[in-house]
C-alpha cells in the first residue's frame, strides 16, 4: 500500500509514552481493543445476556423483544450513517470519546430503567456507541501502524468483543436476579475509564486520502460502487444478520429450555467471550491462509453454532460447543471484514470501512424483528434454524482473487 505522506501524518501520531515503554501502535491496539469490549461486549450484546431478567422486570413479549433489539441496532446504524464523512474531517479521537459518552450514558440509563421507555432509550443509546467507535479504528490504524503489523492490530482490536463478553458473563452470574443493575452501573464505569485512556491515546484532525492527486477517484457514493466491494458487503449484511439474531436470543433460548434460574446460560456466555478471545489470530490466520479460506472457515462455523442453538438449546454439549465454536468465529468475522475493507478500500481506509459497516448494519437491523416476528408464530428454535441457513449464503460471497493473497498483506 502506499504510504500516507509524511507531513500531513507525522503531527498527529500519538507521543511514544515514558512509562510504560509501549510503542504507540501497541497503545493504539490495546485501547482500542477495551473500546471495542466496552462498546460492543457490554452496551450492545449485553442486551441478550440480561434478556430473561429484562423480559421478567419489565414483562417484555418475545416479538416486543425482537423490536427492541432491531431499535438498538437503528441507533448503531445511524451512527455508522454520520461517521464515513465525519472521520475524515474531524479524526478518529472526537468520534470515539462521542460513542464512549453513548455506551456511558446508556448503560447507566439502563441500570436505572424504572420502565420499557426508559430501558428502551438506554438500551439504543447504548447500542448506538459501537456505531461511533469502531470504524473510526481503521482511520487510526491507518496512521499509526507500520504497514507490516496493521493486520494483526486490526484483528487485535476487533477481538475486544470477546474480552468485554468474557467479563460480562461471570458478573451476570455473581449477579442473579435483582443485580443486575449494578452490573449495569460497573458497564457504565467502564465504558467512562475506557473513554478517557482512548482521548489520550488517538489522533485527530482531517486524515488526507492516499492518492489525492488521481484525478479521476470517484466522489460520494460512486466511491463504494466497485465490483470487489459486492462480495464485501454481501458477506458484512449475512454476518450483521446472524450476528445480531445470535446476541439477542441466544441467552433467551438457552434460558427457555434450562430454566430461567439455571447457570447455564451465563456458562455460555463466558465461554463463548472466553473462546472468543482467539480472534486475535485474525490477522495471522488471513496473513497465512488469506481471506478466502478464512472466510469460509468462519461462516461455516457461524451457521454450524446458530444451528446448535436451534436444535438443541437445552443440552449442555449442544450448548457449550454453540459457544465454542460461535466464539472465536464471530470474532474474528469483524477483523476480517475490516481488513478486507481496509484492502478494497486503501486510499480512504475509514470512509470505507463506514461503508461495510452500513451493510452490517442494515442486518442487524433487520435480524432481531424478523425472526422474532418468526419466533412468535413458529417458535424461537424455528427461527435459529433458519438464521443458520442465511449464514450459509455468505459462503458464496467469496473474497475477489486481488484482495484475498499473501501479497495484499505485505502493505505493498
Amino acid at each position: 500500500m502506499p504510504a500516507i505522506r509524511a507531513a500531513s501524518a507525522a503531527p498527529r501520531l500519538p507521543s511514544p509514552p515514558s512509562r510504560t515503554g509501549l510503542a504507540p501502535h501497541w497503545r493504539l491496539g490495546l485501547t482500542g481493543m477495551a473500546a471495542i469490549a466496552v462498546t460492543f461486549g457490554f452496551a450492545r450484546y449485553g442486551y441478550g445476556l440480561f434478556l430473561p431478567e429484562f423480559r421478567e422486570r419489565f414483562g417484555l413479549s418475545v416479538s416486543l423483544v425482537g423490536l427492541i433489539g432491531s431499535a438498538s441496532y437503528a441507533g448503531y446504524l445511524v451512527a455508522l450513517l454520520l461517521v464515513g464523512g465525519l472521520v475524515a474531517r474531524f479524526g478518529p479521537r472526537p468520534l470515539v470519546v462521542v460513542g464512549g459518552g453513548c455506551a456511558t450514558v446508556g448503560t447507566a440509563l439502563v441500570a436505572l430503567a424504572t420502565g420499557p421507555g426508559t430501558l428502551t432509550v438506554g438500551l439504543v443509546l447504548a447500542g448506538s456507541s459501537s456505531g461511533w467507535a469502531w470504524a473510526p479504528y481503521a482511520d487510526a490504524v491507518d496512521r499509526v501502524v507500520p504497514p507490516a503489523l496493521r493486520e494483526r492490530v486490526t484483528g487485535m482490536i476487533a477481538t475486544g468483543t470477546a474480552f468485554g463478553v468474557a467479563v460480562a458473563g461471570p458478573l451476570a452470574l455473581a449477579a442473579r436476579g435483582t443485580g443486575w443493575r449494578l452490573v449495569w452501573l460497573v458497564f457504565a464505569a467502564l465504558s467512562l475509564a475506557t473513554t478517557v485512556a482512548n482521548a489520550r491515546v488517538l489522533p485527530s484532525g482531517p486524515h488526507e486520502p492516499r492518492a489525492p492527486h488521481e484525478p479521476h477517484e470517484p466522489r460520494g457514493l460512486r466511491r463504494f460502487a466497485r465490483r470487489e466491494a459486492v462480495p464485501l458487503f454481501a458477506t458484512a449484511l449475512l454476518y450483521g444478520c446472524v450476528g445480531a439474531v445470535y446476541w439477542a436470543f441466544a441467552v433467551e433460548a438457552v434460558a427457555s429450555a434450562a430454566g430461567a434460574d439455571s447457570w447455564l446460560s451465563p456458562l455460555f456466555w463466558t465461554v463463548m467471550g472466553l473462546a472468543g478471545t482467539a480472534g486475535v489470530l485474525t490477522g495471522h490466520a488471513i496473513v497465512r491462509h488469506g481471506l478466502r479460506r478464512v472466510q469460509t472457515g468462519l461462516f461455516a462455523g457461524m451457521s454450524c453454532a446458530v444451528a446448535l442453538l436451534g436444535t438443541a438449546p437445552g443440552s449442555l454439549p449442544a450448548v457449550l460447543g454453540s459457544a465454542v465454536v460461535y466464539g472465536p468465529c464471530f470474532m474474528a468475522g469483524s477483523g476480517l471484514l475490516a481488513v478486507w475493507s481496509h484492502r478494497v478500500f486503501a486510499e480512504q481506509p475509514s470512509t470505507g470501512f463506514s461503508g461495510t459497516v452500513f451493510f452490517l448494519g442494515l442486518g442487524t437491523l433487520v435480524g432481531p424483528g424478523a425472526v422474532g416476528a418468526v419466533a412468535g408464530v413458529w417458535g424461537l428454535r424455528t427461527g435459529l434454524l433458519l438464521t443458520a441457513a442465511l449464514g450459509a449464503l455468505a459462503l458464496a460471497a467469496r473474497p475477489a482473487g486481488q484482495v484475498s493473497g499473501r501479497r495484499a498483506c505485505s502493505g505493498t
